[in-house]
């Protein structure tokens, strides 16, 4: 999961200072009005009054802005209500806490006691503070996740970009492909296992041309070119290679991204030991508006060679597509990984 951004301290330091100055600015009004711009203003008790509240209010505001803007998000998000829990009581203590100390401090260094109609005065501007603050963190964390966005949209039009020109650096003819494919198919046509290689290989080679365009496919076709691309594991692996598929027709109709479940299996294939004595089986399910692939976890002696970013491409692209989160869980000896399958949102 990546890190969740932070709100920069000098902006939050910028914004703390400028409530400390329009909240006291009606104080310093009334300081020049009563002493003028002299030396006796720096000496004055509503002087001292006057930089005191200042401070308390610009650090209230900077661990307030702190709290919602940072701290908070810090906190994984298990449920809702704890986290919603979590952020009333924090508020709720950084409120507390600050008065209080106020209370206490302002008697020794303004030499007077703070009058009950003042302090609750004082405390509703503070709470008045509390709620202006809460506004402000939210339009900050608003703010950075549309950064997030715009850097994450102009990301992918580059990998698009990238995509396409490889695509055309690679580009092959389809019929050019589709007639060898046949000649062939022709050529081996009294080996009935090497026929139905042939047939399996050609569908799932126009299926990915069909699909290349397409954001979602059914279900019912993901799992249809699924059977091909098995067919070829197991002409491979023979027995040492098993994948069940249990899921309700209900499911059929769902939208999934393309060679998604082909990914999977094939992320099974590539790191787990396939023999004998330990045949790799994968079980694919339908629960609960998710699909489910697992399968025990026996790693190669030797690992495949690849990029190791299968997975989090199609995290990002199950993301993008369906605005869902694939769920990955390597917990013990089992490798699952969920797909939601629930309405978009």
């Amino acid at each position: 999961m990546e890190s969740i951004k932070q709100v920069k301290q000098l902006e939050i330091i910028k914004i703390a200072l400028l409530i400390a100055v329009l909240v006291t600015l009606p104080l310093t009004i009334s300081l020049f009005r009563t002493t003028g711009f002299n030396k006796e203003i720096f000496s004055s008790e509503l002087f001292v009054d006057l930089d005191l509240k200042f401070w308390f209010f610009f650090l209230f505001s900077w661990a307030t802005l702190q709290f919602n803007t940072n701290w908070i998000y810090r906190i994984p998000k298990r449920n809702r209500l704890i986290v919603w829990a979590l952020r009333l009581s924090g508020n709720l203590g950084i409120l507390v806490s600050t008065v209080l100390l106020l209370d206490f401090i302002y008697p020794y260094l303004v030499d007077k006691d703070v009058s009950n109609r003042e302090e609750d005065f004082q405390v509703f501007i503070f709470i008045v503070v509390l709620i202006i603050i809460i506004f402000i963190s939210r339009i900050l964390r608003l703010q950075i996740i549309q950064r997030q966005n715009i850097l994450e949209n102009e990301h992918l039009k580059q990998q698009n970009l990238q995509n396409e020109l490889s695509a055309l650096k690679n580009q092959i003819n389809p019929h050019f492909l589709f007639n060898s494919l046949n000649s062939l198919n022709s050529l081996i046509r009294d080996n009935k296992e090497a026929t139905m290689f042939v047939k399996k290989l050609s569908f799932m080679y126009r299926y990915i041309l069909q699909s290349s365009d397409r954001d979602l496919v059914a279900l019912k076709e993901e799992l249809k070119f699924l059977d091909s691309y098995t067919y070829l594991i197991k002409t491979r692996y023979r027995n040492r290679f098993q994948i069940e598929i249990t899921i309700d027709e209900s499911y059929l109709d769902r939208k999934i991204p393309p060679l998604a479940l082909q990914l999977l299996v094939e992320n099974a294939v590539k790191h787990n030991e396939i023999s004998e004595t330990h045949p790799l089986k994968v079980n694919i399910y339908s629960q609960d508006d998710c699909i489910y692939v697992e399968n025990k976890v026996r790693p190669r002696s030797t690992l495949a060679e690849g990029t190791g970013n299968g997975l989090l491409n199609l995290y990002k692209r199950y993301y993008m597509i369906r605005k869902q989160q694939i769920i990955i869980d390597n917990q013990s000896d089992i490798f699952r990984v969920k797909l939601p399958l629930n309405k978009m949102t």
